[in-house]
């Protein structure tokens, strides 16, 4: 199973708008984080999580020319707002695309974005829209998406419920406050783990850099990635604080399993 980390960013990204903090004007190419996104690979075919407003950038730094199908962990803007770019990804010789998410939140995408869901809603001639269909997953329940086996495990995000994800040997886990014990039952035995960890200090809907290094340690993964980073911290700084078994992600980073 092959990981690429698309985007590793908090929802301002970095560098942030108007900022000229050390992280925001450093020349390291890891603290440029792009919006939270990563691709699943196993056998050739491909899962997109999430479609940040970066999407298209990230897939083109990266190389990556297509997905067989699109998985979501929430609606929050960070997360969703690239989804226009799934044009390119669908229709035409490509074919209708398969997304998949949580049910309340694939309800309210429908509604912010009815010109792609809406069959009333007809495109503009010349112009395109998505082609895509959505399943509802139920937490716990496993699924075969695009030939892999995907089980959707249910977190808090504050009053919003996200999902995150386990592929076999690796589970992505973003936007979350804390992982409940039936989640981490369920994510017993991954060799690598992503976790969000926003920052030092206490947030109310993520977990923070300790919190995300106690959860790892509790899980008990070979690695563990943090993602969802702001530009209160450094990729270098961080990287030598942290444990051996937790590492930064960066955007652009494959990781294989």
């Amino acid at each position: 199973v092959k990981l690429t980390f698309l985007g590793t960013g908090t929802s301002f990204g970095v560098p942030q708008i108007g900022c000229s903090c050390r992280v925001c004007t450093s020349s390291d190419e890891r603290d440029r984080r792009c919006r939270t996104s990563v691709v699943v690979e196993q056998n050739d075919r491909r899962i997109l999580v999430d479609t940040p407003p970066e999407l298209r950038l990230a897939m083109v730094r990266s190389g990556i020319s297509g997905v067989d199908a699109v998985l979501y962990t929430h609606d929050h803007a960070d997360h969703t707002h690239g989804i226009d770019d799934l044009r390119a990804l669908s229709g035409h010789r490509r074919g209708t695309l398969p997304i998949y998410g949580p049910a309340d939140a694939l309800e309210r995408m429908t509604r912010k974005f009815d010109y792609i869901f809406d069959p009333a809603v007809q495109p503009i001639p010349g112009s395109a829209r998505p082609a895509v269909t959505i399943t509802p997953l139920e937490p716990g329940t496993p699924v075969t998406v695009a030939g892999m086996e995907v089980v959707p495990l249910a977190f808090d995000h504050g009053p919003t419920m996200v999902f995150g994800y386990r592929f076999g040997p690796i589970a992505y886990v973003t936007d979350v406050k804390s992982v409940p014990d039936p989640a981490r039952r369920a994510l017993q035995g991954v060799r690598v783990l992503v976790l969000n960890a926003l920052w030092y200090r206490e947030h109310p809907t993520h977990l923070s850099i300790p919190e995300a290094v106690e959860t790892a340690r509790a899980i008990g993964a070979e690695q563990t990635y943090l993602t969802h980073l702001t530009h209160e911290t450094g990729h270098a700084e961080l990287e030598a604080e942290l444990p051996p078994a937790v590492r930064p992600a960066y955007d652009g980073l494959v990781v294989e399993v």
